[in-house]
């Protein structure tokens, strides 16, 4: 139990500091910029700390799941 408090504290911590970064460089590509590849940047990095932790927190109910289920059990039909 201990270790899904760990991978849910660690994809917290990954992805809360990448959305920070994804929202810094696109307001940064938005107002001060005059490309705008860097405001595309900016959005796929938010996109990217999304998707990281939507990936970690599956990972984790998955290996909840896993645990959760009787292996070895047959249901007889």
């Amino acid at each position: 139990m201990e270790t899904k408090f760990k991978i849910l504290n660690a994809v917290k911590v990954v992805g809360i500091t990448v959305l920070a970064i994804g929202i810094s460089i696109f307001l940064y590509g938005f107002f001060v910029s005059d490309y705008s590849a860097i405001t595309g940047i900016g959005i796929g990095t938010v996109m990217g700390a999304i998707f990281i932790f939507l990936m970690g927190v599956f990972f984790v109910a998955t290996e909840e799941m896993l645990e959760k289920t009787d292996k070895g059990m047959r249901s007889i039909h």
